[in-house]
C-alpha cells in the first residue's frame, strides 16, 4: 500500500494522499484502536479539529489537530463536513470545515465512519431501539401470540439477527410503557450512559424468539424500581436477572389494588414526618445502623432516635433480622402496588 502509495503522489498527490490515508485507518482497525484514536487520526489526517457525536450512545469525542482531545457541548455547525455513521442516525463524524470535502478529507470521512460504527456496535452494542423504529415491528417481535415466521421476519427488519451466535437481546421497559430492545453480546450489561434517563426494568439477555418473555420480565422489573430520590429511595435500574425469586412478590401485589397491610403501616408512618421515608430506606439497604447514618450524613444517635419513633409508629421493630426483612418486603410491595400502564402498545 506504501508502494502504491508513493506511485500515485507522484502522478496526483491527492490520490496519494488518500490512498496513505485508507492505509492508516486500515491498521487502526487491525490493531483494534479506540475511539478517540480514530477521532484522533482524522483530526491529525485533516488538519482541522474532529470530533464524534452519537446522541443515543452518549458519545461525545472532540479532537484538535494537534492530537490534543478537547471535548466540548457545543452543537456541530451544520455546514461542517461529515459522514453519518449510519443512515438516519444521529451518529456522525465530523471535520470542523466548511466547503466541498477534497478528496482526502471525503475518504477520511468515509473511511473513519465505518470503522468508528464497528467499534461503537461491537463495545457499546446498538442504541436501544424504541418504538420510532418501527411501532408494528416491535410489537410483533414482542407478541407471543404472533406467528414464529412473523417474529423472525420482524426481527430481521429490526437488524436483530446479525448471525453472531453471541447476540442476545434485553428488553427495557421504561414508564408508560414504550418497549425498548438491546442488542448485546454474551447477555453483557449494557452501561449506565446507554439507558434511557429514569427509571428502567431490564429483561433477560435472549435469542429473539424469548423477546416476549423477556419483555414480560422488564416490565415486571420496572414495578420494583424507583426514582432513587428522597422522595423515593431505591435502585432506579433493576435487572429482572437479579430478583430472582422476588419476582414472585409482582404476582402476590397486583398493580393500582392498594398495598398490602404493612406497605399501609408504612405509608402511614410516612406521614408523620419528612425524614422518614429517606430514613427507613437507608435502613433498609445498608448493612448497618453506621452505614445507614453515613448514608443519610447524620449522627448515629440522631438515627437511634429517629428508629425508636418509626419502630412505634410501624409497630414491629425495624433492628431484628425479622423485622429488617419485614421492613424491606413493606418498601417493595408499597412500590408494587403503584398504579402503573406498562402495556407492550408502543
Amino acid at each position: 500500500m506504501d508502494e502504491l502509495a508513493g506511485r500515485l503522489t507522484a502522478l496526483d498527490p491527492d490520490a496519494g494522499a488518500a490512498v496513505r490515508a485508507i492505509a492508516y485507518f486500515d491498521r487502526l482497525a487491525e490493531a483494534r484502536a479506540g475511539l478517540e484514536a480514530l477521532v484522533r487520526g482524522a483530526a491529525v489526517l485533516a488538519g482541522c479539529p474532529a470530533r464524534l457525536i452519537d446522541t443515543a450512545r452518549r458519545v461525545r469525542i472532540r479532537v484538535e489537530p494537534d492530537g490534543k482531545r478537547r471535548d466540548t457541548d457545543g452543537s456541530p455547525d451544520p455546514s461542517w463536513l461529515s459522514q453519518e455513521l449510519a443512515p438516519d442516525t444521529s451518529a456522525a463524524l465530523w471535520l470542523e470545515r466548511t466547503g466541498p470535502p477534497s478528496v482526502v478529507e471525503a475518504v477520511i470521512l468515509e473511511r473513519a465512519s465505518g470503522i468508528l460504527r464497528q467499534i461503537l456496535d461491537r463495545t457499546r452494542g446498538r442504541a436501544p431501539l424504541s418504538p420510532s423504529d418501527d411501532p408494528a415491528l416491535l410489537e410483533t417481535v414482542l407478541d407471543p401470540a404472533a406467528p414464529v415466521e412473523a417474529r423472525m421476519h420482524a426481527a430481521r427488519a429490526l437488524g436483530l439477527t446479525s448471525g453472531d451466535p453471541t447476540v442476545r437481546v434485553r428488553t427495557l421497559a421504561v414508564p408508560g410503557g414504550e418497549p425498548r430492545l438491546l442488542p448485546v453480546h454474551h447477555g453483557e450489561r449494557p452501561k449506565e450512559a446507554d439507558l434511557p434517563a429514569g427509571r428502567v426494568g431490564i429483561g433477560p439477555a435472549v435469542p429473539v424468539l424469548d423477546l416476549p418473555q423477556s419483555w414480560a420480565a422488564a416490565r415486571t422489573a420496572l414495578r420494583f424500581t424507583a426514582e432513587g430520590t428522597a422522595g423515593d429511595p431505591g435502585e432506579r435500574v433493576m435487572y429482572a436477572d437479579d430478583l430472582g425469586d422476588i419476582l414472585l412478590l409482582a404476582d402476590l401485589v397486583r398493580s393500582g389494588t392498594g398495598p398490602p397491610r404493612d406497605a399501609r403501616a408504612l405509608d402511614a408512618a410516612l406521614n408523620d414526618a419528612p425524614w422518614m421515608l429517606a430514613t427507613l430506606g437507608a435502613v433498609a439497604t445498608t448493612q448497618s445502623r453506621r452505614a445507614a447514618a453515613a448514608k443519610l450524613n447524620i449522627h448515629h444517635s440522631t438515627l437511634q432516635t429517629r428508629l425508636a419513633h418509626a419502630e412505634g409508629l410501624l409497630g414491629w421493630p425495624v433492628h431484628t433480622l425479622t423485622g429488617h426483612l419485614r421492613l424491606q418486603l413493606a418498601l417493595l410491595t408499597r412500590r408494587l402496588a403503584r398504579g402503573e400502564n406498562h402495556s407492550v402498545q408502543p
